[in-house]
């Protein structure tokens, strides 16, 4: 890659101060894609995170480096406007845009989109590159591209979240992609999952690499960014609506009218099998109460036996249909 080893970008801080962030890259020999250093443990998560995200609609995808990033000063636990600075930086240090002085204020909530949201400026100076509607709108608009949400296939399936009380709901599990030129040895780090642990990113990542390899190559790669719903949750039984989101991302599997709700895991999506989950009658009594007309309900065959008598008139009566499954498929 040919790109210089240092980039910088500056960011105005909401007391009016002058944040700047710097970029460095080294080769990554196993290391971590994106390192972040700030004053603030939460400040560098959220910045590893935009970082992650941004890089999700670039055509090309590379392994071989790791970026480091860092800021000199720490903006407020509420701000958001240094997020387009990173972005910037890492790029540059990549050599995926020219290497200049730039200031730069933007955030968004659609990086993974390309899409940057807005500034917190009320007033701005000529040349501070602002984001949003009146500057930049999306990160294609840099090389004078289309907006580069309009390539990426989006599709979210929702999963019971069960803890045994009040505070039981539906989290959903969220797959975009972009085709990309991956090599094979790289399809597993081209699965990004900006907001989970180490352990949890490799999870997810095994679980997607066994279910596409049931589906046989389909000569096409894949950059990937999976995204959770705020909520914390433990346990696999997430892996079934991550591998329909997945699939109806990928265009191989149908379109329900509403939402997917699912419940199950794997110890061989390779091989297409759909495994028993824990908690059944419960997840099943909030699955009756949250459905609504249009979605369609997944359970593993495996569970056939433990679900409540009366579940799937239930689901009827409300509007939504319901399958056991013992495989993934056209479903």
């Amino acid at each position: 890659m040919s790109a210089l080893h240092t980039a910088e970008c500056r960011t105005i801080l909401a007391d009016g101060s002058i944040a700047t962030l710097t970029a460095t890259r080294r080769p990554r020999e196993g290391r971590a894609d994106v390192k972040c250093s700030a004053p603030r443990p939460d400040l560098a998560e959220r910045m590893q995170q935009v970082v992650r995200l941004a890089r999700h609609t670039e055509v090309r995808f590379d392994s071989r480096d790791q970026v480091m990033i860092s800021i000199d000063r720490s903006p407020g636990p509420q701000e958001r406007d240094w997020e387009l600075a990173a972005v910037l930086a890492d790029r540059m240090v990549r050599g995926l845009l020219p290497a200049r002085a730039l200031l730069a204020n933007g955030w968004s909530d659609a990086w993974h989109l390309g899409r940057v949201g807005g500034h917190g400026l009320r007033e701005a100076a000529a040349d501070v590159l602002l984001g949003g509607p009146d500057g930049l709108p999306h990160l294609g608009a840099l090389a004078g591209h289309p907006d580069p949400s309009a390539r990426v296939s989006s599709a979210r399936a929702w999963f019971p979240l069960h803890s045994g009380g009040a505070n039981d709901s539906l989290g959903w599990v969220e797959v975009n992609l972009v085709p990309a030129e991956v090599a094979a040895e790289d399809e597993e780090a081209a699965i990004a999952v900006p907001t989970l642990d180490l352990s949890g990113q490799q999870a997810v990542r095994a679980v997607l690499l066994g279910a596409r390899h049931f589906d046989g190559r389909v000569g096409r790669g894949w950059r990937t960014t999976v995204r959770f719903s705020p909520a914390r949750f433990e346990g696999n039984s997430y892996e079934l609506a991550l591998v329909m989101a997945d699939r109806i991302a990928r265009g191989r599997e149908f379109v329900p009218r509403g939402r997917i709700l699912a419940s199950g895991c794997s110890s061989s999506w390779h091989a297409g099998a759909v495994e028993a989950v824990q908690a059944v009658a419960e997840k099943c009594a909030l699955l009756a109460n949250e459905a609504a007309p249009g979605d369609r309900v997944l359970l593993p065959r495996a569970c056939e036996r433990r679900i409540p008598a009366g579940f799937g008139d239930r689901l009827r009566e409300r509007g939504a249909s319901f399958a056991c499954v013992e495989r993934i498929g056209i479903i």
